[in-house]
């Protein structure tokens, strides 16, 4: 009676050591290295308020990796959604500035515009 019991404990305890593991994060690697890629492509590093966030996204990438290697699964899944949203932040940031620049143009060019029409004696 006893053997039975003690088989089924031990089966117990190797079914349950092998749910507890956690999963390699090979997806959300794939996601954080896409959205870094995409910021420096985007042109972060040369945005003063961008670069900051690329550069986090850089050194928790690496930790991430460092991590998995170790075999600390759950805590590089962590660091990569950290990196993904500060590669993310990087890139929004990167294309206010972006679009800030575009604005500061178009209304140069307006009042460029207005200031030709005004000398050529068109009526306002």
């Amino acid at each position: 009676m006893h053997r039975p019991m003690i088989a089924l404990f031990t089966v117990s305890l190797l079914a349950l050591g092998c749910g507890a593991s956690y999963p390699m994060p090979a997806q959300s690697l794939a996601d954080a290295q896409s959205a870094e890629r995409s910021a420096s492509e985007l042109g972060a590093a040369n945005q003063p308020k961008a670069q900051l966030y690329l550069q986090l996204a850089h050194e928790q990438i690496a930790k991430a990796s460092a991590a998995m290697k170790e075999g600390n699964n759950e805590r590089a899944d962590a660091l990569l959604m950290r990196a993904r949203a500060d590669a993310e932040l990087a890139i929004a940031l990167t294309r206010d500035q972006g679009a800030r620049t575009g604005a500061q143009n178009a209304i140069q060019q307006s009042n460029a515009q207005d200031t030709t029409n005004v000398n050529q004696g068109v009526a306002r």
